[in-house]
């Protein structure tokens, strides 16, 4: 199945350049290019595009925006967005997995990088490494003002749907770890593992593996340290 893909980027440049990047895989295609986040939302939906890239910086309605217009959208649940940024360490990129985002590229990345993530993206999981969206959810949440939290009570209370076995493997999630290494930890099967994560995605209203761990921080069942 050919994965589609819309770019959105208010640079030019940039867009041509992701574009002979993507059409050059035999399993991937552009469907359509968009310079603002309001854009990217309308023709993500009138395209079914299977996977965005999705610059967070853009005039008008930023990427963020767009991101959060995306995934409230039920129609576009299948949908996943993947966030391009020039900062590894941004505030932004953590807001945009809180809106349903499945990880973030850095626009320096490697070419093979791009498409493995395009790839990860479309099959429904995190993009990036857990390790890698751990220790960025884990500075940012560290630097937070208690004053100024915005964290949701409701997720906290969620928790309580969880089982003991499902609460196990998410801090093991939002510890880094992947399925194959939860489950030698656990002493399960790869697959009972993921059995976990998925029940434990549909209870929370998580999209991906990326916004278990937001909400492992944000319930305050992880606790953010400071390297």
């Amino acid at each position: 199945m050919t994965i589609r893909v819309l770019l959105a980027d208010d640079q030019a440049l940039l867009r041509s350049a992701f574009r002979v990047l993507v059409d050059s895989e035999p399993d991937m295609e552009v469907v359509g290019e968009a310079s603002d986040g309001l854009e990217a939302a309308r023709m993500t939906k009138e395209l079914r595009a299977d996977v965005v890239l999705m610059d967070i910086r853009m005039p008008g309605t930023d990427g963020l925006a767009a991101t959060r217009m995306i995934s409230a959208d039920p129609d576009l649940a299948d949908v996943r967005v993947v966030i391009l940024t020039t900062f590894e360490v941004d505030d932004y990129v953590v807001q945009s997995l809180r809106a349903g985002a499945s990880g973030f590229l850095g626009k320096g990345s490697e070419p093979e990088e791009l498409l493995n993530a395009i790839r990860i993206a479309a099959g429904g999981q995190a993009l990036l490494s857990p390790a890698a969206t751990t220790g960025l959810i884990s500075r940012f949440l560290a630097q937070q003002d208690p004053a100024d939290d915005d964290r949701d009570p409701a997720r906290g209370e969620r928790l309580d749907s969880l089982t003991v076995r499902e609460r196990e493997v998410l801090v093991q999630v939002a510890g880094g770890h992947s399925n194959d290494e939860i489950a030698e930890r656990l002493e399960v099967s790869p697959l009972t593992v993921k059995t976990h994560v998925n029940r434990a995605m549909a209870k929370l209203g998580a999209r991906d593996r990326a916004q278990l761990v937001v909400i492992a921080y944000e319930s305050g069942l992880v606790r953010p340290r400071v390297e």
